[in-house]
């Protein structure tokens, strides 16, 4: 009995879940589009009832109608972004019409108010948009298709127009993820803001952001025809975030071609020396290691272009880009020296010059800083009494050590003069360990005369490569149906190698040869049941892997060569 209770309680939620789900017309819950609501009224301001409302899709000449209620209000959404026109007839009154944007999320207001007069006369209406939207209470910025590509985008990433926001601020450089555009709102961390593409989940999960990056998936800002940033008082439909919400949506087609094809470069060919550039090292101030120009090959590249299928039914936008980078960094790491090396790692007399430091130990002994002294001669002395090595009285009780010496050190106490140094720090043959003589043989040569620390200079290379593209297309069956589906996709290949390659690589976390790829798609349909009863079933599916090993020659082939920067719009 309590079992069958129990299920008949489950199956009681899920139909309530479903109808709460499937029949929730008057919350316009909208994620990536927008509504449209209004009041007609006469000139008296009395309301005008079964007045016939036409909402028509400039772009894609989609048209929806509505009647007013009994309150004279009526309300269309959700509705997608773009361009619109709103004819307003009723019985006795002259046609009045309006045109308007819709912006994402946004809840635009049109109020009528007819005119006395024939139909077949039209008042047109020309209304400036609100300030201050007070449908609901979100706060946020939005950037149009035109802001994402008039204003200036260092790397053609529009989320960094997301820092223009209020309450929005720069991410403080931490592994690179300044460079990606993200940001912190509201105080919280960049993990805590939710990146959305057409309504479906674009956010990484991966742990510190291995592909560099808090979102998924990034289109070119060309395939982008707004997007908007909430930073408070978001909707719940929003969820996970506590930070910002970018809520991003992908250009559609239209009735009318539209295209764009475009290149942007950088190369050091148009670069000049960078002087700042010296090695540092303590025997030398200001010692240039190179004087050539770093190496920089960085293309941008591709089209985009968007058109009808079916006038006014059947549309398609579709657009690539790709990415190639080619760029050198500078490394300096210390390695042993060249009189080190060539002496087997046996001979370290050249340390003497690094230091003018000395200390003295308790048989009274002078040393350099720079002595390397021999852990099998450790012993105990105790003060007052002589040391059974040196024949010297020690000045307190502990530990003294040995130097590695050529010769004799009884009796002797000063060992910083040039001539005793010439026969120090020269280790036996047997006492070096065979297995770190062979991790050190893997040190390169130092290249940097007279250097002990940064000698070692290498540029090594950062190839970093990207193909992106994204398809959507967008079908009206009719006024009470509406479809769309669009299908984005990366694959990145970029190498970030440490300062030494083959067995003696040293890159750390972050580095080494990534592969990332992602896919983010979606799919929604709108049905309109009346003007009251709206229902949007919507799908998503948003993947990114991310794989990394050792830095390869996983990226090769010709630099980018050199090319034009511009852009060309149809």
């Amino acid at each position: 009995m309590s079992r069958l209770t129990l299920h008949l309680s489950r199956s009681v939620v899920f139909v309530a879940l479903l109808g709460t789900l499937l029949f929730c017309g008057s919350a316009l819950g909208q994620v990536d589009a927008g509504a449209v609501r209004g009041t007609v009224t006469d000139r008296s301001g009395a309301v005008v009832t079964n007045a016939k409302v036409t909402l028509t899709n400039d772009a894609t000449g989609l048209s929806v109608t509505a009647v007013t209620s009994r309150d004279g209000t009526y309300t269309f959404g959700p509705i997608r972004i773009g361009p619109y026109t709103i004819d307003v007839e009723a019985a006795g009154f002259r046609k009045a019409t309006t045109q308007l944007t819709i912006n994402v999320q946004e809840q635009a207001r049109a109020d009528f108010q007819l005119v006395p007069g024939a139909a077949s006369e039209t008042v047109v209406v020309t209304a400036v948009a609100a300030q201050l939207q007070t449908q609901d209470a979100s706060v946020g910025t939005v950037a149009t298709s035109q802001e994402v590509n008039d204003l200036p985008l260092n790397g053609r990433n529009y989320t960094f127009l997301a820092q223009l926001g209020a309450g929005v601020t720069k991410l403080n450089p931490t592994r690179g993820l300044d460079a990606t555009g993200s940001f912190v709102a509201n105080g919280l961390t960049t993990v805590h803001n939710n990146y959305m593409l057409d309504g479906i989940d674009n956010n990484n999960d991966t742990v510190d952001f291995l592909n560099g990056a808090a979102y998924a998936n990034l289109p070119p800002p060309d395939a982008i025809q707004e997007f908007k940033v909430q930073t408070s008082n978001f909707s719940a439909e929003f969820g996970r975030a506590g930070g910002a919400v970018v809520n991003a949506a992908v250009k559609s087609g239209t009735n009318e071609f539209h295209g764009s094809a475009w290149e942007f470069l950088r190369n050091d060919f148009f670069d000049a020396v960078d002087v700042s550039k010296w090695c540092f090292s303590e025997l030398t101030t200001h010692n240039p290691c190179t004087t050539k120009k770093d190496t920089l090959r960085r293309n941008q590249f591709g089209a985009a272009a968007g058109g009808p299928i079916v006038k006014n039914r059947l549309f398609v936008f579709g657009d690539y880009e790709g990415t190639r980078i080619r760029q050198s960094t500078l490394h300096k790491p210390t390695v042993p020296t060249l009189a080190e090396s060539q002496a087997g790692f046996l001979d370290y007399r050249d340390r003497f010059s690094t230091t003018s430091s000395t200390h003295t130990d308790l048989l009274g002994r002078s040393f350099s800083d720079a002595t390397v002294f021999d852990p099998a001669t450790t012993r105990t002395v105790t003060a007052g009494s002589p040391d059974p090595v040196t024949h010297l009285v020690a000045s307190g009780s502990g530990y003294v050590r040995d130097p590695f010496y050529v010769g004799s050190i009884g009796n002797q106490t000063n060992f910083t003069t040039p001539a005793q140094q010439d026969l120090m720090n020269q280790l036996p043959s047997g006492r070096i360990d065979s297995n770190a003589l062979k991790l050190l043989q893997l040190y390169p040569t130092a290249n940097v005369p007279g250097a002990f620390s940064q000698n070692y200079v290498i540029d090594r290379s950062r190839p970093d490569d990207n193909n992106h593209f994204d398809i959507r297309v967008d079908n009206n069956f009719s006024q009470r149906d509406q479809l769309f589906g669009r299908v984005s996709y990366s694959r990145r290949l970029a190498n970030f190698p440490g300062d030494f390659t083959g067995d003696a690589d040293n890159t750390g976390f972050g580095g080494g040869a990534f592969t990332d790829r992602s896919l983010n798609l979606a799919v929604s349909e709108t049905h309109t049941f009346s003007t009251t009863l709206i229902n949007e079933a919507r799908f998503g599916y948003s993947r990114l892997r991310t794989s990394s090993q050792p830095p390869s020659a996983l990226i090769s082939g010709v630099p980018a060569k050199y090319g034009i920067q511009g852009k060309c719009i149809l």
